[in-house]
């Protein structure tokens, strides 16, 4: 005899609703943050393996593979010796905490320092991700407009001021200045100082997230905030970033760097036995030799697909698709006109096999962006962009008369 239990009535309150299975990925890909699959270096990955765990191995025996719970000290020495060859920043091993992807780093700042209430600033248009962990956690997101080269600096002094005026003291500034999701810019130096002025004269932390910093074509890029803020001898920033974006998604390897007496707290509620250890260990030893190739050939790599990608819009598009070329990444923020709505378009997009990523969804106001759309270059190849985009086109046509001309195809 079997007996059926009804889950549905011994389920929390207020979860989000049930995920569907997963049916593989569409077609044309333009969603999530996935990198390039020629990309990974998969020889380089297998020699790694062989060569940690033949020196290594019996260490996966301990939590924490003898390097205590901050995580494996040799990828945290790497980090130390990359933060300050590319961000500027002066660090020890011992300043940084390993977590499982950014996501986490995320999730553990907020669990130490929000409280259902509080106030958070953030980019008007800004990583969805943390956008939903701040309100999940009972915070009130302030969004604030940015331009071509990032957060406004008068428009965050606005802000600053007018919650005073009201005695809110918001908890923290969540930025993202090195190649910001979704529009790509970076903070110029000016305006990095000038946000450190406004979080000492307003007493508010900044968290400065840096997940994308190693993706800019150039190779240059400003001091990190947190590199500025110690040259100053203060203790405003929180910094995470992530390996997801430079090596691999799937890997889920992030960190954050603060300072001991924020450090101790995260670690106080990081219960869950050390984020991945052969993924710490693998990318330790991957990273020592041949990260620094590996980046520059990669953002050459997302530099041939963003050109395939903003040739295609303007072919399927014209002028009817506004968009800048970003600095660096593997996101460009499209405008379409304002009768286009984006949540409506993703919705018949995915139903002919186009998955993009609607404006509202990076907003922290649904309105500004209610017809732009986020897009991931780094996924397909050069010819499935264009096909895709080709698709996209033809869709929105048929439903909001956009591009006018029907995707060109009436040349």
């Amino acid at each position: 005899m079997s007996v059926a239990i009804d889950y549905a009535a011994v389920l929390a309150p207020n979860l989000p609703g049930p995920a569907g299975r997963f049916g593989g990925f569409p077609r044309y890909n333009f969603v999530g943050g996935h990198n390039a699959p020629e990309s990974i270096q998969v020889d380089g990955f297998i020699a790694a393996v062989q060569r940690v765990l033949a020196r290594e191995g019996s260490t996966l025996a301990t939590y924490g593979l003898e390097s205590g719970p901050q995580g494996y000290r040799p990828l945290r020495e790497f980090l130390a010796e990359k933060l300050k060859r590319d961000a500027g920043i002066v660090c020890a091993a011992d300043d940084l905490l390993i977590t499982s992807g950014s996501l986490q780093g995320l999730d553990l700042v907020n669990e130490i320092l929000l409280q259902p209430g509080d106030t958070v600033i953030a980019e008007l248009f800004s990583y969805g991700g943390a956008i939903s962990r701040m309100r999940k956690k009972g915070a009130k997101v302030v969004g604030v407009p940015l331009d071509e080269h990032g957060l406004r600096m008068d428009a965050l002094a606005e802000t600053l001021a007018k919650l005073r005026t009201k005695g809110i003291a918001p908890k923290y500034i969540y930025t993202i200045p090195t190649v910001q999701n979704p529009t790509g810019s970076i903070l110029p130096e000016d305006r990095r100082r000038e946000m450190l002025r406004l979080s000492a004269e307003y007493g508010v932390p900044i968290f400065e997230d840096e997940c994308y910093s190693d993706l800019v074509w150039s190779g240059e890029r400003p001091p990190a905030l947190y590199a500025l803020d110690r040259a100053e001898g203060g203790n405003r920033v929180i910094h995470i970033g992530s390996f997801s974006k430079s090596i691999a998604p799937a890997l889920r390897i992030g960190y954050i760097l603060a300072d001991w007496p924020i450090l101790s707290r995260l670690l106080a509620v990081k219960t869950d036995g050390g984020s991945g250890a052969l993924e710490q260990m693998v990318l330790a030893e991957f990273c020592r030799d041949s990260f620094q190739g590996h980046v520059t050939e990669l953002n050459g790599l997302l530099q041939t697909k963003l050109d395939a990608l903003l040739d295609a819009l303007s072919e399927q598009f014209g002028t009817e698709a506004e968009f800048s070329r970003p600095p660096g990444g593997i996101f460009l923020w499209v405008k379409l006109p304002e009768r286009v709505d984006t949540l409506a378009l993703y919705k018949a997009a995915a139903a002919e096999g186009v998955a993009i990523n609607p404006g509202p969804e990076w907003s922290v106001e649904a309105a500004p962006a209610a017809s732009s759309l986020r897009l991931c270059f780094a996924n397909p190849d050069v010819a499935t962009i264009r096909e895709g985009v080709a698709k996209l086109a033809e869709i929105c046509h048929r439903e909001f008369g956009v591009p006018a001309r029907g995707a060109n195809v009436d040349r």
